[in-house]
């Protein structure tokens, strides 16, 4: 594949996915997927569950897609010639993010909790194994190419990065983060590179063999009149990557704005180089092979938009076939996504509380010296007491 999208194991929220030809989304308690480049008869297929999806992702051939929901249930399918439901198994907690290997013979699910269990997809009804755990929760799972490298991101802001085939024995650790890291993605045509996004604004490059961080990009810097002029804090929700041209796309939470960076890879620098504004929240992006990047977003009569690159610049298409095909699949499907419509951040409870320990230290001591004089006088007035009555004494 020249294109791949790290956020097709989203969590939480609608989702975006592209593997070849094909094209999945996600809202709610059902997916809809079909082939947006290639005239089909039956061209969607719905799912129904009691609960909504929290992740989902294709495997590296578009030959299976892999999805767990909120009711703890890990659903694999075949995709060729047609799609079939292969399992339903359970999970033993909630996901945030799965993954299926290179080689398509596994699925790594990674759970609230700080587990991560890999799931047989040879095997489909074989029972998960937990591979390693956090002590904090996990909001994303990488695996380098070659499928040797586990790379999870936790709450507490940290990398870690484990031999698969031991996945105790720990690598390293990438630390710098100074609030959740949300998503993490090893560039497929650079594998001992990793790129990592998290709530303290920034895009990271790293070399994650040795934990070294390679360059550093500081989001809130780039859209001045809605970041720099707020106190809110804004997480990066999606990064996708495109090997054409070596763009990464990154979303962030709250912003309707979509950023686009240039990889260089001699100096291993980020470039911006562009970005796109949204007329309404955006959900997902994705790259598709040939370079165009796709936008899902909170809107029912453009739900999808297409942007491929001219001259350097980033322009809308709206002449796609595929364009319309599917976002007239998504427009007669939009009931999938009413329950997400108007939601607020899912990140906001992950940011690290504050305190004002000087308010409470002033407010405290401010206590203690009411106390003291409080003291002082009663003191005081005990002594005067004393004085009055020996007085009396003496004058009797």
């Amino acid at each position: 594949m020249e294109a791949a999208a790290a956020a097709g194991a989203g969590a939480r929220g609608p989702g975006l996915a592209l593997c070849g030809a094909l094209m999945a989304a996600s809202g709610g308690s059902r997916f809809l997927a079909a082939r947006y480049q290639e005239p089909r008869q039956d061209g969607q297929l719905a799912v129904k569950a009691s609960d909504d999806i929290l992740a989902f992702a294709f495997s590296s051939s578009g030959g299976y897609f892999a999805l767990t929901d909120d009711n703890k249930r890990l659903v694999l399918f075949r995709t060729k010639p047609c799609w079939e439901c292969l399992s339903v198994r359970s999970v033993v907690r909630r996901c945030t993010a799965l993954i299926i290997t290179a080689a398509e013979d596994k699925i790594l699910v990674a759970d609230k909790s700080g587990d991560v269990y890999s799931y047989s997809v040879t095997e489909p009804q074989k029972a998960g194994k937990v591979e390693l755990g956090h002590l904090s929760l996990l909001l994303d799972v990488a695996l380098s190419p070659d499928d040797q490298y586990i790379l999870t991101a936790d709450r507490d802001e940290k990398i870690r990065v484990s031999l698969t085939r031991a996945p105790h024995n720990i690598v390293s650790f990438c630390l710098g983060h100074r609030e959740f890291v949300s998503r993490i993605f090893v560039i497929p045509n650079y594998p001992d590179l990793m790129l990592s996004a998290s709530g303290d604004c920034t895009l990271r490059l790293w070399e994650y063999k040795s934990g070294k961080e390679v360059h550093c990009c500081h989001l809130n810097s780039l859209n001045k009149t809605e970041a720099t002029n707020n106190d809110k804090k804004y997480a990066v929700s999606r990064i996708a990557y495109c090997c054409q041209g070596n763009y990464i796309a990154i979303l962030c939470d709250c912003i309707p704005t979509v950023y686009i960076f240039q990889f260089d890879a001699a100096p291993q620098l980020l470039n911006y180089r562009h970005q796109i504004s949204l007329k309404h929240k955006g959900w997902d992006i994705a790259f598709e092979e040939t370079g165009g990047l796709w936008i899902l977003q909170e809107d029912k009569a453009a739900s999808l938009l297409l942007y491929r690159p001219v001259d350097g610049h980033w322009q809308p298409v709206t002449d796609d076939t595929g364009l319309m095909k599917m976002s007239k699949y998504l427009h007669d499907n939009w009931t999938m996504f009413e329950g997400s419509v108007g939601t607020e951040s899912c990140y906001s409870s992950l940011y690290k509380a504050s305190f004002d320990n000087m308010a409470i230290y002033l407010q405290k001591k401010e206590e203690r010296l009411q106390q003291q004089q409080k003291k002082r006088k009663e003191l005081q007035h005990e002594s005067n007491r004393q004085t009055k009555k020996i007085r009396t004494r003496e004058s009797s």
